[in-house]
């Protein structure tokens, strides 16, 4: 790609029409999440699952739709930017846990604030997805910049995940949090899903509010990592939009899905800094081709292949480690029983 195309727009296969259709349904689902989540309830495992389920089913017919009408690489594209996409969601829902757990949220109330996460997370992700289309309409050296800003996050994260000690969120210490607290009153109690209250004729902010802004502070940092994560997959603005969509819209059901499980995948995090880094020399190497030719390109499909290959080894190797940890524990479980039998035997000897 020279630099002359890129003074062009991007190519995309959307036309006004499917940008209206797909703007259309991404609200009718919010509307629906926002009546379903008006009521208080905690989430049972079978409502869980069913949304889960319907929000998995929705990109993977979409997905068949774009091959369909617009051919095998938007096909590919759509289906590689959303694994890439579902994959750094995940790791924002285990943030998400470490922020209700902290701000002692109820249980009634999660799902509330899981959806306000996904409405600031798609807004976000909307401003940087034009962002990313602008800047890389001014040429090449924008998929260098993206691929340095993906391998300095892989660094960071892949520091993060070797090192042992236990994620944990300090309420005091987050900015958000003490900027509102000097703005407002804030009260001790939640308020069902109010974010304000008024007490002695006072607007008072609820702990709702509290952890809200924190949600929303986490999508900032997570939307400046995803967005050039998917450019690294497709340059299609729309298809970049499609897969960050699509991939946030089920987290609220598979938060409360993976709640247990997500503690479980103990290598997620050096996952998900291994696909970082690699979409980030994608960039860098796809840089360097459009400057030399003799660069090779890293075709989309092997980009595909080599993250599924990740995620799976992050899975296996999680529950292997899992079950060790388990069969170690009952083996000290066991010693300690025969030891305390033993020390039994030898006092009622003694005696």
């Amino acid at each position: 790609m020279s630099a002359s195309v890129l003074a062009a727009p991007l190519q995309s296969i959307a036309t006004p029409t499917l940008w209206a259709v797909t703007i259309g349904v991404l609200l009718l689902l919010l509307a629906v999440d926002f009546v379903v989540t008006r009521r208080p309830h905690e989430v049972g495992m079978r409502e869980a699952v069913g949304w889960s389920v319907f929000y998995l089913a929705l990109p993977a017919v979409f997905g068949l739709f774009v091959w369909w009408t617009y051919g095998s690489t938007p096909g590919v594209e759509f289906f590689t930017g959303y694994v890439v996409e579902k994959s750094l969601s995940v790791d924002n829902l285990f943030v998400f846990m470490l922020l209700l757990s902290a701000f002692a949220v109820p249980a009634a109330l999660r799902q509330r604030v899981l959806l306000y996460g996904i409405v600031g997370a798609l807004v976000l992700r909307a401003i940087f997805i034009a962002a990313g289309a602008a800047v890389l309409q001014t040429g090449t050296w924008a998929f260098l910049l993206f691929g340095a800003v993906l391998l300095v996050t892989a660094v960071k994260v892949m520091r993060d995940a070797t090192r042992d000690e236990e994620h944990h969120v300090n309420i005091g210490d987050l900015r958000s949090v003490r900027l509102l607290r000097r703005l407002m009153p804030v009260t001790e109690q939640y308020h069902g899903s109010k974010l304000t209250v008024r007490l002695d004729g006072v607007r008072t902010l609820t702990p709702m509010a509290l952890v809200v802004a924190a949600v929303f502070m986490t999508d900032v940092v997570f939307a400046v990592d995803s967005v050039p994560a998917v450019y690294g997959v497709t340059e299609d603005p729309y298809l970049v939009f499609a897969t960050n969509a699509f991939a946030l819209l089920g987290l609220r059901a598979l938060y409360f899905v993976l709640h247990n499980a997500l503690g479980a995948l103990r290598y997620l995090n050096h996952g998900l800094a291994l696909i970082l880094a690699f979409i980030g020399v994608k960039l860098v190497l796809h840089w360097a081709h459009t400057v030399w030719p003799a660069v090779p390109d890293v075709p989309t499909l092997l980009s595909l292949g080599v993250i599924l290959g990740v995620l799976t080894v992050v899975i296996v190797a999680s529950v292997l480690a899992n079950r060790r940890d388990r069969r170690s524990a009952l083996a000290a479980e066991a010693a300690l029983a025969v030891d305390g039998s033993r020390g039994d035997t030898v006092s009622r000897t003694g005696a």
